[in-house]
């Protein structure tokens, strides 16, 4: 039985320029028997606009840990629906297995575990004529798989938190506040 109970990360990996392909998932790992798998299982129905569904890289291949993937942007069309379950989910369920194959997910432990992925895929991204899929798919795979790293090492620590509190601003605040 895991000891892995409730571990969080995050990632932003940003899209090439002019791509608004920017991924920012947010992970939760832990037991299948813990409140990480009480959460995972109350997903099981939908809510209107944030889709859940379970990573799959393709057709009858769903990974392991079992991970469900959620939005953070309301789904407004058959367009986003079509990316989310598509090209993010690929990227997303790569990123996953090899996780396991790289020895981040300990492999033993798979069927003990469980996620829950809340995905940012950017409204903007049904609507482009232009869209880069293969960039896409590149910012959503190295996100998911830095947040997994990031959740599975603790990543960044609190003192690397408190080191570089007044070194490191969040962008939405440049010129807004100082600190």
């Amino acid at each position: 039985m895991t000891d892995i109970w409730f571990k969080t990360g995050e990632a932003t990996v940003l899209a090439r320029d002019g791509q608004a392909t920017d991924a920012m998932p947010e992970v939760l790992i832990g037991s299948v028997r813990g409140p990480v798998g009480q959460a995972f299982a109350s997903m099981m129905g939908q809510v209107e606009g944030h889709t859940r569904m379970f990573v799959v890289r393709d057709l009858n291949q769903q990974v392991r840990p079992a991970t469900m993937m959620t939005t953070k942007a309301t789904i407004r069309s058959a367009e986003y629906v079509e990316l989310l379950g598509g090209v993010v989910q690929a990227a997303m369920g790569d990123a996953i297995v090899d996780c396991v194959s790289n020895g981040i997910l300990p492999k033993d432990e798979v069927d003990e575990l469980c996620m829950i992925i809340m995905v940012w895929l950017d409204p903007r991204c049904a609507e482009d004529p232009d869209l880069d899929r293969a960039d896409l798919y590149r910012t959503n795979y190295e996100a998911t798989k830095l947040a997994i790293t990031r959740a599975m090492t603790g990543k960044p620590s609190i003192d690397e938190l408190i080191a570089n509190r007044k070194t490191i601003k969040h962008y939405a605040l440049e010129g807004v506040v100082d600190y």
